[in-house]
């Protein structure tokens, strides 16, 4: 299993718009993901032990943010044929285990990560109001494992500063990953 590092932000590269369908049986769009303050585009899956390490903080930064004006939205975007952990019954599973109050999409053409550029899980891509990119950085210090309670929380302050004032921070560390599982067929 190969890690990766995402790359630096490229700061004001607009959202890519998407229709997929979620684990709540509708269909999203990114306009109907956005927040008033702008919105978070996190790709992740079931599998990768990098998710696995942060699945709760995860959930409790989206609802923190959410409160803030900032509209939160996570895409699945891996083969699930190769990787069955991935498949939709599973996304539906684990988006109830651990109470996603945010909208958790398939992507199955995998047109919406290439869209985004996204390479690992995680990876976040966060956008101010007028859906301009200005974060793409990694959630805290967890890699296969879960930094200690105390860590700075890199995504949540970015995405705080986000929504007060529209900008993101000049200093990002990337975030760190399984390769996204793209289709050989």
């Amino acid at each position: 299993m190969a890690s990766l590092e995402t790359p630096v932000c490229d700061f004001g590269r607009p959202a890519p718009d998407f229709a997929l369908p979620g684990t709540d049986g509708k269909i999203w769009t990114r306009d109907a993901c956005a927040g008033e303050r702008g919105l978070l585009v996190m790709f992740i899956c079931n599998h990768c032990p990098y998710v696995k390490a942060v699945r709760e903080r995860i959930v409790r930064d989206a609802r923190e943010l959410i409160a803030l004006g900032i509209g939160c939205v996570a895409v699945m975007s891996n083969d699930p044929q190769d990787y069955p952990e991935d498949s939709f019954e599973n996304m539906r599973r684990v988006a109830e285990q651990f109470r996603f109050h945010f909208p958790y999409l398939l992507d199955e053409s995998q047109a919406v990560a290439k869209a985004y550029e996204a390479v690992c899980t995680p990876d976040f891509f966060g956008y101010n109001a007028a859906l301009e990119l200005q974060y793409r950085g990694r959630l805290d210090a967890s890699r296969k494992d879960t930094a200690p309670d105390d860590a700075k929380r890199d995504l949540f302050e970015a995405m705080e500063q986000v929504a007060r004032i529209g900008i993101g921070p000049d200093r990002q560390i990337p975030s760190i990953g399984c390769s996204i599982k793209w289709k050989t067929r």
